[in-house]
This record gives structure tokens, C-alpha cells and sequence, in this order.
């Protein structure tokens, strides 16, 4: 092993020391900003590239006027730097003093200062056994007139506040003696301890923005002090000594007030962990600290810290022994906060290294991978599943998870709960029944607005996006403890995100993109769709506003849907990975007619699901297209045969002569009825079926065909009733309690069985109707007019997925047209060889070595 670092956060010296990569090193030495730098950097600092050309003075002005107004002063009081350090050296040679009074232990760079400046240095010792907590009035018996002090605050390395009223009365006290504060760590503190409210001339405030907003190699920092002497200090320097870029983030980051309010409470409690489980390691001392770091002492005399390092960087952690300090010896080692995981990670080292009992190693947690995307219908719900069943032909136990799904298209379990379709057949693609713990919360859009929401399963209540924003972070716990419980049953776990985790607008509620992937411990692959355009823009921009916790979760890029010859993304995939720094896992060819079911209506809306097929005896299925349209998978089936073309109707116009006219489920009936009406296709749709054309409701679409439908409750609207098509003699009362069964049943004149699943609210009674469909415990869940057998409804999806009751109902429109009835099922519809192909398709296109090196597996 080679050398360790001399100074914390030496991540390539590390590296180099310890064999391991960059990547897989815990660097608890660097006492930077646990939460990264603000998602706002990168797009900031791409934005000034242009102005690198010019003179960075305009920009200094800037800065030093946003400084000056953000802590209410002149701009003659505050002096930017080349960091911290490059004032710090400044002063002593603009100050009338002969000495500098130190705390010991403290930042070694107050005595390098003092030394270059040929001032003698008096230590006032710090006392482990006191925490390191100054004491103010062995300070002020120690001043001399000549003495100029140097006080970190926090200190370094205790992280140790000063008493503040009485540091403010011994500055008071002697004005005579300037005093030097380096508030560096003080945003981890909390602002309520500075002193850059305080107005003395003998104060001096040094403040460095690199530890807090975690920009190190940015060198930014500045001074506040009396106008004399900042005059002096510009007297001293150079100019231009801060770049442009540093001086362009310093002054956007004086708007972000948010995110240091942010580090600070999550610095707090991050701090508060970690020291209690240091402090229950038998061997270990940690000291109190207010700063976003901890200093330890190991109380075995004849051990050291300087070994601890190297035995824990073998593990690939990094913490910063502490001997270079004076006043501490070899035992003493500093360590970073950073976030619980990673906590626990060196705490159980350390635990085994000093064989204590009372900290068991965590449990690691089931490998996770997650699908991302740069927007909305990449095709991630499809590379899940297509991933799902290629663990599951590999012996895998594994099983999906989507957090939350905004979608129209559900289903139900066998326990009569509702999710996504798309997670059911994700469940299918490992072979497992569905299951609510696969997507514990389903969000079915009601309005443009407003939602209904169903947690575990159940509906928990219909909420404006505001309201359920609010509510958020009490579901994400539930949300957390499903999963927990499904990835302990399982080997692996594939999870899906939503839309895209660059969202900034929604990144702070977020619970099912990287905050789920943070707490599942997920590799993130993010997929991009090709057949769109813009995908490579869509990789770097979406990377470009990823937070730095974000990025370091991201593992690769899947490009999918591209047609064409793959060798020719060559250049771009190599400026990509260089602009990035992430690999391409894999390019994934488009394939039309997976014969998989689509997880939204995107690609129905679009008419990309219309099947266009001409020719002889080719049956002609108008599908409407509703606005608030559910369950459009329903007639899936129908699309695989042969002698059937399904077309989506938006508009009178388009509807045509068909043999049969659909009215599918809808989220919002009374809504869409009112669509219908307005827009002619009711209309329409009773003209033709008084000639004799097939009409065919699924759930909502069969309330749709009655006399009425009444809203009591204001489930759908206010509490209005509306006319019907009057199709069938039916009334439907929409009640609270939604209907949620999983049911066999029978289709009455033709004896097939039918299996599928009833999602509705309220209840529909009628008269003078021939039963249709009726479930094994007899209950009638379909009916049709007496004298019009052709008119008819049911409440169960999925009937058409029955390959004998599918070819019944398509012979009987083929004989209506003088066509010969085919007799035999033609394309039975099975997803299991659909699923295979799939998983054969991604693949042969994904690099399945990394990835389950990814995986760990």
C-alpha cells in the first residue's frame, strides 16, 4: 500500500494508496457539504464558459455588492479572496500587532500564517477533558495589547463553538486587539451563532464558501472588516485573484438560501448518529462538535490513528489522522459527517477493528438496479420488465418496484387490491402473482388538477396535487416499508422510476425517483429514447441538473428504440461518456408489436397502437377515445388477430361505418359523457347502432350506455346526474366504496369462460335486459338490451383476453356481414412467449456482465 494523503479529501492519492478506484472510496477525511454541491452549479458554471474571455473585475463588483447586501454593510467592509486562506495570510501584514495568540489545537495554517509573518505565536491549550472548549477567561488573562487572536468558529478540529456573548464582550472589552474569526464551518452550525451581525473595528470575519456549498476547487471566500482594513488588504494583493466562475456561483449562492437551511438540519442529525454510534464503540472517544465533523481519540495508549487509516482505506475509507495538529497526538483521527449508510458502513469497521459487541454490521441491503429516464415514456417500464424476466431465466429470485405510478391503466390482485398494469406485468416477467407492494401508490388523474389516490391498494381519497404534495413525505414512509418487505423476500430487486429525476419543479417531493433510489440503495440507469430525437442532450442535460448525491447514483446510460446501424453512434456515445463521465450500457433496438401491454395511453393517444390492416375480411373495431380513458389494454387482444384492425376515434368525422363501436372505461364518466355529447360522437354513435352496428361498453363505457347516471356523493363532479346514451335500460348511482375483485365468470350464450377483474364505483341496475355475463358466485356483471342483442356492456376488463369467447364474439360480426365464421382461435393471446422474446431482444443488446457486476452479483 502506498502513501496516505497528508490532507483530507485526496481522493486520487487515495486511490493510488489503497489500488481501489476513485468511485468505491468513502471519504470521511474532507469535511465538505455531505449533500454535494446545489443542483443549480453545473448549469451555472456551463453558462460562464463564455465569459471566460473577459476581465472578471465586473463580476467582482458583483459579488462584493451582493455580499455587502446580503449582511446589510457597505461594500467598502468586505474583500473577496482566493478562498479563505489567501486573506488569512493577508492580514498579520496589514495589522499593527507583534503576536499571535492561538488555541491549540487549531487549523495549522493560523501558526503557518503567523510564522511567514515573523510573529512569535503564545499557545492557549484546549483541554480534551473540557470537550476543547475554550475558555474565555483564560483567554482574556492571556491578552496582551500587541497580541492579535485567531479563533476558528467552529474550531478545527474540534468543531467546537466559542461561548458568543462572551467572545462579543472580551472583543468589546479590548479594543485595542484585533481579532480574526474563521467562520468557515459556521453554516453547519446554524447562523444564529455568527458574529457577522456584530460591528466592533477590531472584528474581522473570514468566511470560506468552499466547505458548505462543497466547491473546494472553486477557491472562493471573503472577509467582512472595518473599511480601513480592507482598503489595506486591496493595497496588498494582486488583482483578479478570484476567477469569474467562483465569483458568478458566489453570487447565486447568496439566493440559495434554502439549501443551506437544508445542510444544516440534515448535518445536524447526521452528526447526532454518528456520534452515538461512535460513542457506543468500546475503545472509541468522540467529542461533542457543532461542525460537520467529529474528532475521535482512541483510548488504547499504544495504538494509533495513523495505522486505523490504512487498515480502513483497504476497506476503501478514508479518515484524516490528527497528529499534524499540535496539542493532539497519534490517537487522535478526525472523521466527516456524511450520510447514514455510509455512517453505519465505517462505524461497523470500526466496530470489528476495536472488538466491541454493541453495533452490529448493517444489514446490506438486497441489490437493487432502477430504471430512469429523461422523460416520460422512454420505454423504462419495458426495459424493467424485459430486465425481470432476464434474472428470472438466470435462476434470480427477483421481483419489481415502482414507488408511485401516475396512470389510468390498473389492475387488480388477487387480494383485491389496485396498481398499475404495467407493475402487473412486471410481476408476470419474474413469474410472480401481483402483487400491492410492487407499487404502493397508484395515481389516477380525475382532472387536470386533482387525483384519486390509492395507497397499498386501497383509495385513500381523491386530492388536489397541491394536497397530495403535502402529504407526500407520510406516504414515502409507507412506500419505504413496503419495499423493505418485498426486497427481503427476493435476491434482487428492478426498480422503475417516473418521468424524469430532473424535474427541479418536483425534485424536492420526490419519491420515486432518486430518493427511492437513494434509500434502496439502487444502481440508476438512465434511459433515453432515440426514435425521439435530442437523446444525447436529453443524457447531459438531465446529468447537468442531477444534484452531486444524484449523479453518484446514476451508473450508466441505455439508449432505446434506435433503428438503423449501431456503429454509427460512435462519436457520440464517446463525447457523451466524456462530457459525463458515465458509460453506455447498452443500445437497444426498436421493435414494433411486442404484443406486450403499454404501461399509459402515450402511445395510444398518439394512434401509434392502431393496428391498420387492410384486405378481405378484415373486421373494422372504432375505439373510442375518451379523455379520461382507462384500461385501454382491454382490448390488446383484439389487436393481435389477424382478421381484426383497431382503430382509435377521436372525432365524428372519423368515426365512419365500423362492425362494432367501443366505449372503453374512464376514469371520469360523467366528464367524458359530457364529451360524447358535446362533440357529436353520442350522436353518432345512436345513429348507428339504430342501423344495426355493434355497441360494446367496458365499465364506464357501459354506464355510458344507459338512461342515467347519478353522482350523490360528488365522486366524479359536483353531485349532478346526467342523461345517458339510452342504450340500455340502466341507471347507475356512482357511491364512495370502490368496487376491487379479481372474478371468474361465464359469457351466457356462448358458455366460454371469462376471467379478469371489476374497478368501479358504484352500482348499476336495470330492467328489461337479457343477463350477459355472471360471475361463478352468480352475480350478473354484464347485460344487454332484449330486443338488441348487439347493444352490451359488463364491468369486466379483460374479457377479451379469452381466446374462445374473443374468436365467439368476432365470428358472430363476421357471419352479421355475410362472412364465413373462422371457427378456431387464430391468435391466442399468451404474454409468456412475448415476455421471452423480450428478454431474448434486451438481451442481446444490454452488457449483462456489467451489470451484474453492478449488482454485486
Amino acid at each position: 500500500m502506498g502513501d496516505l494523503p497528508k490532507h483530507g479529501g485526496n481522493l486520487r492519492q487515495a486511490s493510488k494508496a489503497s489500488g481501489l478506484p476513485q468511485e468505491d472510496l468513502l471519504d470521511f477525511s474532507a469535511s465538505i457539504n455531505p449533500l454535494g454541491f446545489p443542483h443549480w452549479l453545473r448549469p451555472l458554471i456551463s453558462s460562464q464558459i463564455s465569459q471566460l474571455a473577459h476581465y472578471p473585475n465586473p463580476q467582482a463588483e458583483e459579488f462584493v455588492t451582493a455580499l455587502a447586501k446580503h449582511h446589510q454593510i457597505n461594500s467598502n467592509q468586505v474583500i473577496i479572496g482566493n478562498g479563505a486562506s489567501e486573506l488569512l495570510y493577508l492580514l498579520p501584514q496589514v495589522l499593527n500587532h507583534k503576536r499571535v495568540l492561538l488555541p491549540i489545537p487549531s487549523y495549522n495554517d493560523y501558526a503557518a500564517i503567523a510564522t511567514a509573518s515573523g510573529f512569535p505565536i503564545d499557545s492557549l491549550p484546549l483541554m480534551p477533558e473540557k470537550d476543547f472548549q475554550l475558555d474565555m477567561e483564560q483567554l482574556s488573562s492571556m491578552l496582551r495589547d500587541d497580541h492579535l487572536i485567531i479563533l476558528g468558529h467552529p474550531n478545527n478540529p474540534s468543531g467546537q463553538l466559542c461561548d458568543v456573548s462572551a467572545l462579543q464582550e472580551l472583543i468589546k472589552k479590548r479594543p485595542h486587539n484585533y481579532f480574526i474569526i474563521d467562520e468557515s464551518f459556521i453554516d453547519f452550525a446554524g447562523k444564529e451563532y455568527s458574529l457577522r451581525g456584530q460591528r466592533p473595528e477590531n472584528l474581522i470575519i473570514i468566511q470560506s464558501m468552499t466547505k458548505a456549498w462543497a466547491i473546494p476547487g472553486l477557491r472562493l471566500g471573503y472577509a467582512l472588516a472595518d473599511p480601513k482594513v480592507v482598503s489595506a488588504m486591496h493595497q496588498m494583493r494582486p488583482d483578479w485573484s478570484v476567477n469569474t466562475i467562483a465569483q458568478a456561483v458566489g453570487v447565486r449562492a447568496l439566493q440559495d438560501s434554502n439549501y443551506l437551511t437544508k445542510t444544516c438540519d440534515y448535518v445536524r442529525q447526521q452528526r447526532q448518529d454518528l456520534f452515538a454510534q461512535l460513542e457506543s464503540i468500546r475503545g472509541l472517544h468522540p467529542f461533542p462538535s457543532d461542525a460537520n465533523f467529529l474528532l475521535v481519540r482512541i483510548d488504547n495508549p499504544s495504538e494509533d490513528a495513523l495505522s486505523l487509516a490504512q487498515k480502513l482505506l483497504k476497506k476503501g475509507m478514508m479518515i484524516r489522522p490528527c497528529a499534524s495538529f499540535q496539542g493532539l497526538d497519534k490517537r487522535y483521527f478526525r472523521v466527516a459527517v456524511r450520510t447514514a449508510d455510509e455512517q453505519q458502513q465505517l462505524c461497523a469497521e470500526l466496530d470489528r477493528g476495536f472488538n466491541a459487541v454493541s453495533i452490529k454490521k448493517p444489514a446490506r441491503k438486497t441489490p437493487a438496479i432502477m430504471f430512469q429516464g429523461t422523460g416520460s415514456n422512454a420505454g423504462k417500464s419495458i426495459l424493467t420488465a424485459a430486465l425481470s424476466r432476464i434474472l428470472y431465466q438466470d435462476g434470480v429470485s427477483v421481483a419489481p418496484f415502482k414507488a408511485q405510478n401516475m396512470s389510468l391503466n390498473s389492475g387488480v390482485t388477487y387480494n383485491g387490491g389496485e396498481m398499475g398494469r404495467a407493475q402487473i406485468l412486471q410481476a408476470q416477467a419474474c413469474r410472480l402473482d401481483a402483487d400491492v407492494r410492487m407499487n404502493p401508490v397508484l395515481l389516477k388523474p380525475s382532472s387536470a388538477t386533482g387525483s384519486q389516490v390509492i395507497v397499498c391498494g386501497k383509495v385513500l381519497e381523491t386530492m388536489h396535487f397541491r394536497d397530495y404534495s403535502e402529504r407526500r413525505n407520510s406516504i414515502f414512509t409507507q412506500v419505504k416499508t413496503c419495499y423493505d418487505s418485498l426486497a427481503n423476500e427476493h435476491q434482487v430487486m428492478v426498480l422503475e422510476g417516473a418521468g424524469s429525476p430532473a424535474e427541479i419543479n418536483l425534485k424536492s417531493n420526490d419519491i420515486v425517483n432518486m430518493n427511492m433510489a437513494r434509500y434502496a440503495d439502487a444502481k440508476v440507469l438512465l434511459v433515453g429514447d432515440i426514435d425521439r430525437g435530442g437523446v444525447f442532450a436529453s443524457f447531459v442535460g438531465t446529468l447537468e441538473l442531477l444534484s452531486e448525491w444524484e449523479r453518484r447514483l446514476v451508473h450508466g446510460f441505455v439508449i432505446n428504440r434506435f433503428r438503423g446501424d449501431a456503429s454509427l453512434l460512435g462519436n457520440a456515445l464517446d463525447l457523451t461518456r466524456q462530457h459525463t463521465g458515465k458509460p453506455f450500457l447498452g443500445t437497444v433496438p426498436y421493435v414494433q408489436n411486442l404484443g406486450l401491454p403499454e404501461e399509459d395511453s402515450v402511445d395510444f393517444k398518439d394512434g401509434l397502437l392502431d393496428t391498420n390492416k387492410q384486405g378481405k375480411d378484415v373486421l373494422d373495431v372504432a375505439l373510442i377515445d375518451l379523455p379520461h380513458i382507462s384500461n385501454f389494454t382491454d382490448f390488446d387482444a383484439l389487436r393481435v388477430e389477424t382478421d381484426v384492425h383497431v382503430r382509435r376515434v377521436c372525432h365524428t368525422e372519423e368515426l365512419g361505418s365500423p362492425d362494432v363501436v367501443i366505449l372503453p372505461g374512464t376514469k371520469n364518466v360523467i366528464s367524458d359523457l359530457d364529451y360524447l355529447q358535446n362533440s357529436g360522437l353520442a350522436a353518432a354513435i345512436r345513429q348507428l347502432a339504430e342501423v344495426g352496428v355493434e355497441i360494446v361498453g367496458i365499465c364506464g363505457g357501459y354506464q355510458m350506455l344507459g338512461r342515467k347516471i347519478a353522482d350523490p356523493n360528488a365522486i366524479e363532479s359536483s353531485g349532478e346526474t346526467c342523461q345517458g346514451l339510452r342504450l340500455l335500460a340502466l341507471e347507475t348511482t356512482l357511491l364512495p366504496d370502490k368496487i376491487m375483485t379479481r372474478c371468474q365468470a361465464s359469457h351466457l350464450p356462448s358458455d366460454e369462460s371469462l376471467q379478469g377483474y371489476e374497478i368501479h364505483h358504484g352500482t348499476s341496475i336495470g330492467s328489461n335486459l337479457k343477463p350477459l355475463i355472471q360471475r361463478q358466485d352468480g352475480m350478473v356483471i354484464g347485460s344487454c338490451a332484449t330486443n338488441r342483442e348487439q347493444i352490451w356492456g359488463t364491468y369486466l376488463h379483460g374479457i377479451f383476453d379469452a381466446d374462445g369467447f374473443r374468436r365467439w364474439f368476432l365470428d358472430r360480426l363476421r357471419q352479421r356481414k355475410g362472412w364465413q365464421a373462422i371457427g378456431k382461435v387464430q391468435s391466442p393471446y399468451d404474454l409468456e412467449p412475448a415476455l421471452d422474446r423480450l428478454a431474448d431482444h434486451v438481451r442481446a443488446s444490454l452488457d449483462m456482465d456489467k451489470i451484474y457486476q453492478i449488482l454485486g452479483l
